[in-house]
């Protein structure tokens, strides 16, 4: 699958009040006015000039469903028009296919691999899909339905069933002589080896097989220790491995070490920005797993993904509220102690979100394992302590020299090395026990450390006031 989002390109001159704009947005305001004044010609020789993967993204940004499958029917030939189509967001294929019968569809998905066939299948309804399947010739109908038999983000879902394998007693001279006469190579990363019951025994890279004598058999060329996922395993984990390994592509076999697929590396890529994505939008509490949703659900569908990671931090403000009225008695005896109250909770919860981060990350990519989290915790706790150091410092001199009261900026100071150390603390262990009970840490651990942060920072602030009251007055 090609399924990659092209980069925006180098701003490239002035657009109106001084603003830059990328070469992608003058083609997009080009195409747009193009549509407007029913231009198809120009707009046609445009099309033409595009990388499919610019093309999709053009399309995502038009206004409406008609204008994008004005611009989707120029696309020309049907093989250009096929990677299109398999470079578009779910949404925008059904917006693209809602009126194209489904003939068309059917033969406009033969010139596209198994997995990519499976993936624009899913995106349509299912009776739609099913007359799709019907039409398809047979053999890919039946390579695309065992795709489609797999859980969706596993490594059997996302995988290719065309990949090149030979036996291990062929030799150098007819596997060479096999790829050259192979129909598609254009997956071929790796020549992977089986036996004759088709289980998988090792792998070589092409440059081996040119650099050996035309006689020498596979097997005794081959690396046995071949790194491989199952086709249940999660597409995270596997994006994991191939970037840990630097492959370019990764042999999915069953139960049975049975070799049935590739999953290459563009897909990891897809994988791996559809990962940050979610996380991303998790951390911020919105708890939706596309980023296309932000962009065209309704306004009610939005208010009901965000509102339950925002009770959390109303809660947790009910309950700060409720601390200060616990101590409502010292702040009257001390005035000057509202001051710091938003500066104690405003940097435990900035600290602990930046380690909760890093964490979530590490466990994320596979960078940090439970066996790390000790030497992570200490590291953070250090970093907490130091950070409070210097904080502290900055505001004990403020408030000893904006209230002329040394005893007040020592609490603050105190106070505030306690409550960083306290943030960084939850901030690393949070994510990991939620992990552990089979918890997002995404979904859960940004919310809960920063409103668990403004209640223990302004618990310890106002505990150490009232303890060294007399001092303050």
């Amino acid at each position: 699958m090609d399924r990659i989002e092209s980069k925006a390109e180098r701003p490239d001159k002035p657009v109106g009040g001084g603003r830059t704009a990328s070469r992608f947005d003058l083609v997009l305001d080009t195409v747009a006015r193009l549509l407007r004044r029913g231009a198809i010609g120009n707009l046609e020789r445009i099309v033409s000039k595009m990388h499919p993967a610019d093309v999709a993204k053009m399309l995502h940004h038009l206004n409406t469903a008609q204008e994008k499958r004005t611009v989707f029917e120029l696309i020309k030939p049907d093989t250009s028009k096929a990677t299109v189509l398999s470079e578009l967001d779910e949404g925008d294929i059904g917006d693209v296919l809602q009126d194209m019968p489904a003939a068309d569809i059917a033969m406009l998905l033969k010139d596209l691999p198994d997995d990519d066939q499976a993936y624009v299948i899913t995106t349509l309804p299912e009776e739609r899909s099913q007359e799709i399947l019907k039409l398809m010739k047979p053999e890919d109908s039946a390579e695309v339905k065992d795709l489609l038999q797999y859980e969706p983000k596993t490594a059997g879902a996302i995988m290719t069933t065309e990949y090149f394998s030979l036996t291990e007693d062929t030799t150098a001279e007819e596997a060479i002589r096999k790829l050259q006469g192979a129909k598609d190579t254009g997956n071929v990363f790796y020549v992977y080896v089986t036996d004759r019951g088709e289980k998988l025994v090792g792998v070589l890279s092409l440059r081996q097989l040119l650099q050996v004598q035309p006689h020498t058999r596979l097997g005794t060329m081959i690396k046995r220790e071949v790194i491989s996922v199952t086709t249940d395993t999660d597409q995270e984990e596997v994006a994991k491995l191939v970037a840990r390994y630097n492959l370019l592509a990764i042999p999915v076999v069953d139960k049975e070490n049975t070799l049935v697929g590739i999953i290459t590396v563009d897909d990891v890529v897809d994988i791996i920005h559809d990962a940050a994505t979610e996380d991303m939008l998790k951390m911020s509490g919105t708890q939706i797993e596309e980023e296309d949703v932000l962009m065209h659900s309704s306004v009610f569908q939005a208010v009901r993904h965000r509102v339950p990671w925002l009770l959390t931090n109303l809660i947790g403000s009910i309950v700060s509220g409720s601390i200060l009225w616990f101590f409502r008695f010292t702040i009257e005896e001390v005035v000057a102690l509202v001051t710091f109250i938003p500066v104690i909770a405003a940097m435990g919860g900035n600290v602990g979100l930046q380690s909760s981060t890093m964490i979530i990350r590490g466990l994320a990519t596979g960078r940090i394992e439970q066996s790390d989290v000790k030497r992570v915790f200490a590291r953070e706790v250090l970093i907490g302590f130091l950070i409070g150091l210097l904080c502290g410092g900055v505001t004990l001199a403020f408030a000893a020299i904006m209230h002329i009261n040394l005893h007040l900026g020592l609490v603050v100071g105190v106070a505030m090395v306690c409550a960083l150390c306290m943030s960084t603390s939850m901030a690393t262990i949070m994510p990991v026990v939620l992990k552990r009970y089979g918890v997002d840490p995404a979904v859960a651990a940004g919310p809960f450390v920063t409103t668990a942060n403004d209640i223990t920072g302004i618990t310890i602030y106002l505990s150490l006031a009232t303890t060294f009251l007399s001092y303050l007055k």
